[in-house]
């Protein structure tokens, strides 16, 4: 986020989507994102920049600048997605979303970008080696906060803290891995967590710890991940605020924070919708409409890892025991499952934002649906041939090209208010 600079918080909105290239005929990753992006990786396009990835079957839409409002940018990236299938038909391919291939063998599929940025790309590899899922095989949103000082700096990243735990309930699309059901419903959340063990400093427990300032961000944190980076990387080629792997990272270098948690979901509309909701509650916590910001800011990452955790496993069916974690948020009650918290704060707050009728529809799937990944899982089944599973992922594939949500069973929905 350039623009200009800095802006203050909630003044804009930066959005990245991910997405696979795959085989238009049977769904297995296709590496050429190179013959769209040329060697230089990006593409601009007004408004728009598509961008590599690590992978070369990753493809990724941006918004070039900071947006003013969340409203009406479904619609600006589902054009893009429209375009980019037109031109990858010709080579019998197409976009699809999701936060993971369901089933890709990173160690036999995996190619890295092998062109320009291709020296960070290689340190990742030689340091952590990128043929696994957690490298070759994630896809997920990117949602940019500005923040203008310290002070909004401390308010953001507390709120985004307490926050995290109860995002992969609304965004969870990876129940799969391998070809089979993996138990979890935010598998690629799991195998991001653990892609960078080899130096447990850099993702930290995906909670990032309690620090509201920018020195002792750069001064305890990031030093901390340098540090122990500099034996396996001593040309410093990593040493950038982005190698930071937790689940919530501070740039200060465009001044925001860039939300990493968020799986892609089926259609540009609904990531909008999570994004939108996602800024509606944070927007409440950092307002005190909530909760005060010194209650906020006392919990540690020890504290909310495990909710995390849980939230991974069951996504909004994950029950919350967590009393002061739960009126932290708002919730009137001593327990609950995230979706029961997230249904609430869909009803007060997320229903007054301007651009709530644009993601209506998402919300209302959601409380009658659940997650993403809990409606693909129960159109697969447990354990589905691998022809089941591709139809069920062509289902989602259409989903992404024509724009719509993914409901198979498409019963009367529980309507939220007006």
């Amino acid at each position: 986020m350039s623009h200009r600079f800095p802006l203050g918080l909630f003044e804009g909105f930066g959005i990245e989507l991910e997405y696979m290239i795959v085989d238009a005929r049977t769904l297995d990753v296709r590496p050429i994102s190179d013959r769209l992006l040329g060697p230089s990786g990006d593409v601009e396009r007004g408004p728009v920049t598509w961008s590599n990835e690590l992978a070369l079957h990753v493809f990724e839409i941006k918004v070039a600048e900071p947006a003013a409002s969340l409203a009406g940018l479904g619609n600006l990236f589902q054009a893009e997605v429209e375009t980019v299938n037109r031109l990858l038909a010709p080579q019998g391919a197409r976009l699809l979303a999701t936060g993971m291939h369901p089933w890709m063998d990173p160690a036999r599929e995996f190619r890295r970008w092998p062109h320009e940025n291709d020296a960070v790309y290689a340190a990742f590899d030689r340091i952590f080696d990128c043929r696994g899922h957690g490298w070759a095989n994630v896809q997920s949103v990117h949602l940019n906060l500005p923040f203008a000082d310290d002070a909004e700096f401390g308010r953001l990243h507390a709120a985004i803290r307490l926050v995290l735990p109860l995002l992969p309930a609304l965004a969870a699309s990876s129940p799969f891995r391998d070809g089979t059901a993996s138990g979890l419903l935010d598998t690629r959340l799991e195998v991001y967590r653990r892609n960078a063990d080899r130096i447990p400093s850099v993702a930290g427990q995906v909670i990032p710890e309690r620090i509201f300032t920018r020195a002792a961000y750069e001064g305890d944190l990031l030093a901390g991940i340098y540090r122990d980076l500099l034996p396996h990387d001593p040309e410093k080629i990593l040493r950038h605020e982005w190698v930071n792997a937790r689940g919530a990272i501070a740039r200060f270098d465009r001044g925001s924070i860039e939300i990493r948690v968020l799986d892609v979901q089926e259609c540009p509309r609904a990531d909008l919708a999570v994004a939108g909701a996602t800024t509606a509650v944070l927007r409440a916590l950092v307002e005190e409409r909530v909760s005060p910001f010194d209650e906020q800011e006392r919990w540690s990452e020890s504290e909310l890892a495990p909710i995390l955790l849980a939230v991974i496993r069951e996504a909004d069916l994950a029950r919350i025991e967590d009393a002061a974690y739960l009126r932290t948020l708002g919730y009137p009650g001593r327990s609950a499952t995230a979706g029961e918290v997230w249904a609430h704060l869909l009803e007060s707050t997320v229903s007054r934002e301007p651009a709530f009728t644009e993601w209506r529809d998402v919300f209302d799937l959601f409380l009658r649906r659940g997650c993403l990944a809990r409606r693909i899982r129960r159109a697969a089944g447990e354990n589905p041939s691998r022809e089941r599973l591709r139809a069920v992922y062509a289902d989602l594939g259409a989903c992404l090209a024509e724009g719509r949500l993914f409901d198979p069973e498409g019963r009367a929905p529980r309507e939220l208010p007006t």
